[in-house]
């Protein structure tokens, strides 16, 4: 079973390998072509060349995983070289803010699932705040922020939970308002309280809705914490890694970077997935 679930994964994945590899061809050739030439040319030469050349418009993926590799096991992890000191400046904000915007969205749901005038005046704005380009709002809050004398992991973390309260006030409205009508009809006969029916019938009813907002959440909260550390100019963290990379030209410190976050992602992701799996079993959900 878990052979044929991973199959389509690992099949795209070599799909997306080789188009990758093929799409280096073109894209570096303004800077490999006199070097293929002076080669004299054949298949062997452009590949080589092509997949192999120093700063590449494109890197291929062996030269992006050779960069991770020596900027992360290759130098100590508490040097401004590492990525992964990089990658924990830009995690403690992202976790940070993905703990405020959680416990934010989760509030709202309650709020407006128990408070019909919160249902018709709030909701609208929720909606209409995530219609503002985030590179847009960004620098006006950081700015803002900045200004309080509140710290730095604090104002950056704004930014996460900006993003990621939404999906997990959409989720746990949904979730909340998903017990069948004969389950609220039963918790009143028994005379509960609302609180009462919230505890025991709408909380564990949201559990799936919950997680799964979570899980869309926690990857946008690293979007915007890398996004937060772009107009500060920062020296540390994965966004600080991307200005300098473009500064330089240096494609290969840009495409490790967005490697190491995207694993970090992943990981944050698959956590949260066997947090889920944990919590529903002992809930008595069968696998």
């Amino acid at each position: 079973m878990r052979i044929e679930r991973a199959l389509p994964i690992l099949t795209v994945t070599l799909l997306l390998f080789v188009i990758w590899y093929l799409a280096c061809i073109p894209m570096n050739a303004v800077l490999t072509t006199p070097k293929i030439q002076a080669a004299g040319g054949g298949l062997f030469n452009t590949l080589a060349l092509s997949w192999n050349e120093g700063r590449p418009v494109l890197p291929s993926p062996h030269q992006v995983l050779r960069e991770v590799w020596n900027t992360t096991a290759l130098v100590a992890p508490w040097s401004i070289k590492s990525l992964l000191w990089h990658l924990w400046v830009t995690l403690s904000s992202t976790l940070v803010g993905f703990v405020i915007g959680g416990f934010l969205g989760v509030v709202l749901a309650i709020g407006i699932v128990h408070v019909g005038s919160l249902d018709k005046s709030l909701m609208p704005w929720i909606i209409a705040s995530q219609t503002i380009p985030i590179l847009a709002i960004a620098p006006m809050l950081i700015v803002v922020l900045g200004k309080t004398g509140l710290p730095a992991i604090i104002t950056k973390a704004s930014i996460s939970a900006y993003l990621c309260f939404f999906p997990v006030t959409i989720g746990m409205v949904k979730g909340l308002r998903s017990p069948d009508v004969i389950a609220l009809d039963l918790m009143r006969t028994y005379h509960a309280s609302a609180w009462q029916t919230l505890l025991k019938l709408r909380l564990p009813a949201s559990v799936p809705f919950l997680f799964a907002s979570l899980k869309v959440s926690v990857a946008i909260a690293l979007t915007g914490a890398i996004v937060a550390e772009l107009p500060t100019g920062a020296v540390a963290g994965i966004g600080a890694r991307l200005l300098n990379g473009s500064y330089y030209g240096n494609t290969l410190q840009i495409w490790a970077a967005l490697f190491v976050a995207a694993f970090a992602v992943a990981t944050l992701v698959w956590a949260l997935g066997l947090f889920e799996r944990i919590s529903l079993a002992r809930m008595g959900e069968k696998p």
